[in-house]
């Protein structure tokens, strides 16, 4: 069978995928390399869901952490703990180890080198009886719930921190682990993004914000093969048909069911406009009513780093109005960043008949796309030509000015975040059938409303 043009196009518009699955040698700040406009970028976060699993100090002090571990408990008894940057390699490689200062005693191992779980079994091989996983600047504060070997816990930089410095300064530093089940609850706050999660901007078209949403993807439950141990190390002879697994690899399915859903009950929605419904309807609050936290910093979540937000999979069954794109507007986004009819011909699987003289965009931005980015010492600071469609499309034209440009005293511009949101009049205009609709511009030093009719 032969496609035609128009059917070759249209293949471009039915991509849905996710960010790389970033390894635990990645830097926390890897940009995203999924970043086409027509992929839906998913980042990961946590859920409400948690394995807490504390260290308890022998002066008195709790630090919290996660764990997996289900076998025996190390009881209320403190052991001995030592660090094992002073017992030969902080990281726990295996074989790497003294015996002779692991044996009998708990091990704290830093985060980072090798596989979180083949630290445990690090300690173990060397005699050691229990491990407390410490995060270092690359991870902050985030937690990953594993299914050690041993007894052992993750806990936070800052708690890590904390449990060296006592391991150093006290004679006969003494420690266990309390391992407290599954809780779920708003403390600590859900979703918080995760650290090993891709964030922006954009490396290649700085006009199209990536990640696009963000969803869970941090502990989470999943079918798990016979064949291989939880762990996937050798030495583990346990066998589970399901595991606890974080990645943007857990994400991705999350979204990629909810388009599955959208498609359901919208059959003729185009994949680009299932793709608005589940940015235009996402989230930024946390399940206490703060901003959305990036546990690689401690601090709040920006765009660059959540997106659009985090998904809806109620509110995105009714989102209103959706942003459109037809398979020939990627052609012509591909035209404004430079490349040419046979390099395109590459996507739309055709000889190579594209005229970008004709037909590309202007800016890249200029593509019908859920969200922006925009730099003021570009070109192009307009966002221009947007268009939302219900039954018939509506459009608007916005301008950014930099405020560091009028303002001599401000030597550098800073990142300004912001939205758009659209809202009906009140009151409503008078033809039979109509709506007066507008758009709120939030977050960037002002706000103001640009409306229009929207006939329904």
């Amino acid at each position: 069978m032969t496609l035609s043009r128009s059917e070759r196009l249209e293949q471009l518009n039915t991509v849905f995928s996710c960010l790389a699955r970033q390894g635990i040698l990645v830097p926390i700040h890897t940009l995203p390399v999924n970043i086409a406009p027509w992929i839906l970028t998913v980042g990961a976060s946590t859920i409400d869901r948690e394995f807490p699993a504390d260290v308890v100090l022998g002066d008195g002090r709790i630090y919290g952490g996660v764990s997996l571990y289900s076998g025996d408990p190390l009881g209320d008894s403190k052991l001995p703990l030592v660090y094992a940057g002073d017992c030969g390699n902080k990281y726990c490689y295996s074989g790497k180890l003294d015996s002779s200062k692991v044996t009998g005693k708990i091990v704290v191992c830093d985060r980072g080198g090798n596989a979180r779980v083949a630290k445990g079994s690090a300690v173990k091989l060397a005699g050691g009886v229990g491990m407390i996983m410490a995060n270092t600047a690359e991870s902050g504060e985030e937690l990953i719930a594993d299914s050690h070997l041993i007894p052992g816990t993750m806990v936070g930089q800052a708690a890590a921190d904390k449990i060296k410095e006592y391991v150093s300064s006290d004679p006969s530093p003494t420690a266990t682990i309390a391992f407290r089940g599954t809780v779920i609850g708003t403390s600590p706050p859900a979703p918080k993004v995760a650290a090993f999660s891709s964030r922006g901007p954009n490396h290649l078209t700085a006009e199209i914000l990536k990640p696009d949403v963000i969803a869970p993807g941090v502990n989470i439950l999943a079918g798990w093969t016979g064949f291989t141990s939880p762990t996937d190390l050798d030495i583990d002879p346990r066998r589970v048909d399901f595991n606890i697994i974080s990645g943007t690899s857990m994400s991705c399915p999350h979204v990629s069911g909810l388009a599955a859903l959208l498609r359901k009950a919208y059959p003729n929605w185009t994949p680009a406009a299932i793709k608005s419904a589940l940015m235009t309807t996402s989230y930024n609050l946390d399940n206490s009513g703060s901003n959305i936290t990036d546990l690689a910093t401690g601090e709040e979540s920006t765009p660059f780093i959540h997106g659009a937000g985090h998904v809806d999979p109620n509110r995105a069954l009714d989102p209103g109005l959706v942003y459109d794109v037809a398979a020939g507007d990627y052609v012509a986004f591909l035209c404004a960043i430079g490349y040419d009819a046979k390099r395109i011909s590459v996507f739309v699987k055709e000889p190579a008949t594209v005229d970008c003289d004709a037909q590309k965009l202007a800016s890249p931005g200029d593509l019908n796309y859920p969200s922006f980015s925009r730099s003021l010492r570009s070109a192009f600071p307009q966002i221009s030509l947007r268009s939302v469609q219900k039954i018939r499309m509506l459009s608007y034209e916005i301008t950014f000015s930099s405020v560091a440009a009028s303002d001599h005293h401000l030597a550098v511009a800073s990142k300004e975040f912001g939205s758009i949101e659209w809202s009906d009049w009140d009151p409503p205009c008078q033809e039979p059938n109509c709506r007066l609709c507008g758009i709120r511009v939030r977050g960037f030093q002002y706000e103001s409303w640009v409306g229009d009719r929207l006939w329904a």
